[in-house]
Formats: C-alpha cells, sequence, structure tokens
C-alpha cells in the first residue's frame, strides 16, 4: 500500500504534463487554422462533380448556354444563383441571344450597362423551384427584378410574354432550369 501511494504522485505529475503537453499542441494547432487563408468567393467555389449540378453549374455545361453564363459573370450574379434558392430560371440558349436586335448582347455586356444587364437577368428568376406542371395558362409570375411575367400553356406547350417557349426542363439541386429559345426583356418601368 506504501508503494502504491508513493507511485501515486508520480502518476499524478506525469499526467499533468502529458494533458500540458497536448492542450499545447491543440493552441498550435487552432493557431495554424485560424491563419490558413479562406477561399475567395461562395458556393459557386465548391467543387463536386458527384452531387447534382445547381442552376448555375447546369447553365455552364451547356454548349448552348455560353452567352448567358457569360452574362451572369459580367452581372455578378453567379454566387447569388449559385446559393441554395430555390430558384427557377428560363435559360435563353445562345441561338436566342442571337435573336435580339444587332448589338443589343455588346451593348449590354459593357460596365456601364451593369444595371440593365441585372434587370434583364433577374427577370429571367424565380424564387422558388417551380415544376412543370405548375404552370397555368393566364398565370402571371413576379420575377426577382420586382416585373410581372405572363404565362400561356396552349396544347401542352408553355409559353413566356407570348414568344418564349419552354424547350426543356432540367433539374438542378438547387432549383429547376428551363431551356427556353427567346430572350424575356422586362417592361419599361
Amino acid at each position: 500500500m506504501k508503494k502504491l501511494l508513493s507511485i501515486l504522485p508520480v502518476l499524478a505529475i506525469a499526467f499533468t504534463i502529458s494533458c500540458n503537453n497536448n492542450s499545447g499542441s491543440k493552441t498550435e494547432s487552432r493557431s495554424a487554422t485560424s491563419e490558413t487563408p479562406a477561399i475567395p468567393g461562395g458556393q459557386e467555389n465548391v467543387k463536386d462533380d458527384i452531387s447534382q449540378k445547381d442552376v448555375v453549374k447546369v447553365a455552364m455545361s451547356s454548349p448552348d448556354h455560353t452567352t448567358l453564363v457569360a452574362a451572369l459573370k459580367q452581372a455578378d450574379l453567379v454566387s447569388s444563383l449559385s446559393n441554395a434558392g430555390p430558384f427557377t430560371v428560363f435559360a435563353p440558349t445562345n441561338e436566342a441571344f442571337k435573336k435580339l436586335p444587332a448589338g443589343t448582347v455588346e451593348d449590354l455586356m459593357k460596365d456601364a450597362n451593369k444595371d440593365k444587364l441585372v434587370d434583364v437577368l433577374q427577370y429571367h428568376v424565380f424564387v422558388s423551384a417551380l415544376h412543370p406542371d405548375f404552370f397555368k395558362d393566364g398565370q402571371t409570375l413576379n420575377m426577382v427584378n420586382g416585373s410581372d411575367m405572363k404565362v400561356s400553356v396552349a396544347n401542352g406547350k408553355v409559353t413566356l410574354n407570348g414568344n418564349a417557349h419552354i424547350v426543356s426542363s432540367i433539374p438542378a439541386s438547387n432549383g429547376i432550369v428551363y431551356v427556353i429559345d427567346e430572350v424575356l426583356l422586362p417592361p419599361s418601368k
């Protein structure tokens, strides 16, 4: 028993020294972690080839939407549309942009016209994931830019503002993308 009592203080000292050494390494670890620089950007910078793509990555992976992607980048909307949403994005194809009057796209892409570009792009976004069976003839949707868009349905085909037709739909992790054949221009304010 006397031997056991004489060993206990030695064990207590060894335990205390061991704990102090461990807490020191934890402090060093915390310090190293807090000094690690954060990766700039937001959700759009997450690299994930396994999960379902968000609405922006859906557009980025399409060779038919390079003009739309360039416009989203110019308008600084990539981060916003990469977030949780849910969003419904009406995505005009490159061919749809070519139908606009000559020089329209180039004009909108100028730094001086960023507000106009944002207005046009936000007119293609609805906050909520609208599934294909949601659309009804005569509906009005209030788009992100604050303007209304008219929906028509005839013979199972959806038309937006009397011109743009939904060509296909692609589900995304944060909503749904509808490929459309015309660029939607917001009404004058």
